[in-house]
């Protein structure tokens, strides 16, 4: 979750809500469970065995400040080099941010066709390439999507924020000119679900097709209901991420206003600076991240190649504020557990994070919190943070930071958390400071936490068959 700078906004207390619903009470399985808080004798349910439950990744797009390859992505990150750079998409100069994870020079030939690609929200434009890439990737490229089933193919995308350059282009239009001058295309490119749609439309894909937004957390949410379908035999194969693009005026502005972003203008590139002492906020930053999802009996099948795993993951709320975590770190220590628990795997097996840390004040030490909760002993984990290099980029981080845990599995090579000057001494883990690690990840986890007190936690591994 973005913890802001100051409290400054606070949600209305609802207890005369809470006291009238009844809520399903827990069963003891689950009480149990998380109660025990990862001691060492409670035993993680075994791992999925049915091929047509495993759910495998086959696929992976993105679309970056470092590009549209998720080779060379992961490079820039392994390399410590950070996207971060002033904003000259509009004139910032009278923000007191200025600077941000901003893409230039997005390409999308051969991808979106010249006449939509001119009226399309890059929020839209990020997400198409992203997919069309990810599937590429999975051995699905156009000429051969006509051997699976496109009836049990599904699209999820989600997006925090939607197309806000087209809904503030809209809302200028009809103060400065009237009514008749809003484009007709404000509405559908402007709602959240219309990233999926119009993939979906495009691939022809007919299966579970929908969007989901939980703020910052949305990815997660996105992966976990991708998969909950395949699990329950809804699809073989879903397309499953975020996207982004809230570096405008408004955007920028409006969390300026929150005072949640860092005002470290005279360095950029040093100013996302997740766990430091002297952090003053987090970077925003865009793009899309996306993966393919199918069961694995379907992977099999056509002969796909199998790059990883999705073990299992978790939703909850924190039901606390609308903006700050809850000090106490329950619901993302909770959340953990519950992914660990739907992914058959114990706390002892999981030596790498993919953290949240955003770099905000009280976000970033909560979230350490929770995770001490739930993992007693750390001397075995390396914790990381993307957001470090790249920036937040709010529904699509936890896309962008699951294509980063995935290589991580993959290569044996863990990218830095840079920017690493002076470390809170709560954060005892190896955060892989400064420079790449070399590790064999047995189990990762991704954690993404937004607005509303959303928590999502989803668990990868190395594929084994």
């Amino acid at each position: 979750m973005l913890a802001l700078q100051s409290p400054t906004i606070r949600a209305s207390p609802c207890d005369p809500l809470r006291k009238s619903l009844n809520a399903p009470k827990r069963s003891k399985k689950r009480v149990y469970f998380i109660s025990a808080t990862a001691s060492p004798n409670v035993s993680a349910p075994k791992r999925e065995q049915d091929p047509k439950k495993r759910v495998v990744i086959t696929g992976m797009g993105l679309a970056s400040v470092f590009g549209n390859d998720v080779d060379t992505f992961y490079e820039k990150l392994l390399a410590g080099e950070s996207g971060i750079g002033p904003v000259d998409r509009f004139d910032a100069s009278k923000f007191p941010t200025r600077f941000g994870g901003q893409i230039r020079g997005f390409n999308s030939e051969g991808y979106i066709d010249g006449k939509n690609d001119r009226r399309l929200d890059d929020c839209l434009r990020y997400c198409i390439v992203a997919g069309k890439k990810a599937l590429e990737h999975a051995d699905l490229g156009a000429d051969k999507r006509s051997k699976i089933d496109k009836e049990r193919a599904g699209v999820l995308v989600g997006s925090g924020m939607g197309g806000l350059t087209v809904f503030s282009d809209g809302v200028q239009a009809l103060i400065e000119k009237g009514y008749r001058k809003i484009t007709p295309f404000f509405i559908p490119y402007a709602i959240t679900n219309m990233a999926s749609a119009l993939l979906g439309i495009d691939l022809g894909f007919m299966g579970p097709n929908y969007s989901i937004s939980t703020a910052c957390a949305t990815s997660n949410y996105c992966f976990y209901a991708a998969a909950n379908h395949i699990r329950r035999g809804e699809a073989d194969l879903m397309v499953a991420g975020g996207t982004e693009a809230a570096i405008i005026p408004i955007g920028l502005g409006g969390f300026v206003a929150c005072r949640a972003l860092s005002q470290r203008n005279d360095d950029p590139k040093t100013a996302s600076r997740p766990w430091d002492k002297d952090r003053d906020g987090f970077v925003m930053g865009e793009g899309s991240g996306v993966l393919v999802l199918e069961s694995l009996e379907h992977a099999m099948k056509r002969g796909a190649p199998i790059i990883a795993e999705y073990l299992g993951g978790a939703i909850n709320c924190d039901a606390h504020h609308m903006t700050d975590p809850r000090a106490d770190g329950l619901g993302v220590s909770s959340c953990i557990l519950s992914s660990l628990e739907d992914a058959g795997v114990s706390p002892e097996e999981v030596n790498y994070i993919n953290a949240h840390a955003t770099s905000t004040l009280a976000g970033d030490l909560a979230e350490i919190k929770a995770i001490k909760k739930v993992f007693k002993n750390t001397s075995e984990i390396k914790i990381n943070a993307t957001k470090s290099m790249i920036g937040h980029c709010l529904g699509a981080a936890g896309g962008l930071e699951a294509i980063a845990t995935v290589k991580a599995i993959t290569t044996g090579w863990l990218h830095p958390s840079i920017n690493q000057f002076n470390p809170e001494p709560e954060v005892d883990f190896d955060t892989v400071a400064n420079v790449k690690q070399q590790h064999e990840v047995n189990v990762g986890i991704s954690n993404s936490f937004g607005f509303g007190g959303h928590n999502s936690v989803v668990a990868f591994s190395a594929f084994r068959p």
